[in-house]
This record gives C-alpha cells, structure tokens and sequence, in this order.
C-alpha cells in the first residue's frame, strides 16, 4: 500500500515540472527540495519497517543513480533539473514499486533482471523520446514543401519556419549556421543541437534573406523538454514495467 501512496505523492512533482520545463525549459530546485524534504516521510519509515536491507538498497541506489547521473549531465545528455528529479526518485524509490491493484500485480510485465527502479525510468524516457523524431518527421509531411527535399534528414529533427516568425517564437535553435566568405556567398554548416537566436542575432537573418543569400524560411530545431520523457517513463515503469528489457527478452526468447 505504500507504494501506491508514494506513487500518488509523486506526480503532482512530476507534473509541475512538466509544466515549468515546457514554459520556461527549466525546473526550479526547490521543487525538488520540497518532494525530497516532503517524501523523507516514506524514507524514513521504510527504514524503520525494512531495517539495514532497506538502508543498504538506500545507499546502493542513492550513490548509483548520483555518479551516473552526475556522468550524463556532464555529458551534455539531459539539464540539472533532469538530473535532480531522477536523484530524487532515487531516494523515494530505491526498491522496485510493487502493488496490487484491481486484481493486478504491477508492474504487469514483471520486475526486470536489474531491479533499479530510476535506471527503468531512465531507460523507458529514453526509449519514448526516440518516437520525437517520428512525430517531427510527420509533422513536416503534413508541411511539406519542395524545399525539404534538399535537407530531407533534417525533417526528422526540425522544421521550417519563416525569418520574420522568429521574434515570435521561443525555445527554438538554428539547425544551420550561416558564413559569408569573402566572395560575398554564403555557407551553411550543420549544427546538431542548433544555435541560440539571441546569440547569433536574428537582425543578420534578415540582412541575408534581403540580400537574397537565404529564403524566407530556415530549418529550426525545438528545445525539447525532458521532464515529459520523464514522466512518461516513471508511469509506464510503474504500470508496465522496463520496456527495453520486455523488448530485448521478446525479441531473443520470441
């Protein structure tokens, strides 16, 4: 029962910083403080209940979790609020969430092999997030225009969108970068995680598109927030279980 309990206690958090990371792409630290300072509550009593076993599977996924963590933040792989959330669930959830529920066992397609349950949540966020270039992709079908021809792979990580829109639009990058040689013509350079507007002056757009060296569109990238994928992968890990373990085991089992 617990566990239900700390599952509901849980996604009001999630949920707000879905909300905070898609209107300003970043979540506070104190929310964070306040579900880690408000769940120490469960922590606390599942120590008393479960003893040096619950303690040890604590500091296991506490210091596993971190230093990973810690390792793909520095990389680049996701933001501190990101890292923060999953260090939390760490705490909260250092045993895998199991419960019954209207005559179901969750997770329904069992605990997996390596019982970590924010590695779960981890791995479920990123295996959702791969179904974003999908969608981009569908998205500029629906948009189409002959010019997506020349950059047919970048339908998958952006779209086009007129100059003059750009002042009107946030959390967005250039998927390009923009040189002019000494000839007066213009290069392009692919940028993989798309430069910031503000630091590349948007006023030179438009001097380039006057000039005719560019079109009156550019590819742009979004700044896709992770916090969503995270919350996708904490339910479908709570409901479903691993998602990349159940697919690995289907596809070598069958």
């Amino acid at each position: 029962m617990i566990e239900i309990f700390k599952i509901f206690f849980t996604m009001p958090f999630l949920l707000y910083s879905c909300y905070s990371d898609l209107k300003a792409r970043r979540v506070s630290n104190r929310l964070w403080k306040y579900m880690l300072s408000l769940g120490s509550v469960f922590v606390l009593y599942e120590i008393f209940i479960g003893g040096f076993p619950y303690f040890k599977a604590l500091f296991l996924s506490g210091v596993i979790v971190f230093v990973s963590v810690y390792i793909l933040f520095q990389l680049g792989a996701f933001g501190g609020g990101d890292a923060k959330g999953l260090i939390v669930l760490s705490i909260l959830f250092p045993l895998y969430p199991v419960f019954h529920f209207s005559g179901e066992i969750y997770p329904l397609l069992g605990i997996p092999l390596i019982g970590l349950f924010t590695f779960t949540v981890l791995g479920n966020a990123l295996l959702l997030t791969t179904f974003v270039p999908l969608g981009m992709f569908c998205y500029n079908l629906l948009h189409f225009s002959p010019e997506m021809l020349k950059k047919p792979l970048y339908m998958f990580i952006g779209y086009r969108t007129e100059i003059s829109s750009l002042k009107n639009k946030e959390h967005l990058g250039l998927l390009e970068k923009f040189e002019v040689d000494e000839k007066g013509s213009i290069t392009k350079k692919f940028e993989r995680t798309g430069l910031n507007f503000d630091a590349n002056q948007k006023p030179e757009l438009e001097e380039y598109m006057k000039n005719g060296l560019i079109g009156k569109e550019i590819w742009v990238t979004p700044a896709l927030p992770f916090m969503l994928s995270i919350t996708a992968g904490f339910i479908t890990a709570v409901i479903f279980g691993d998602l990349i373990f159940y697919i690995v085991m289907r596809l070598v089992v069958g």
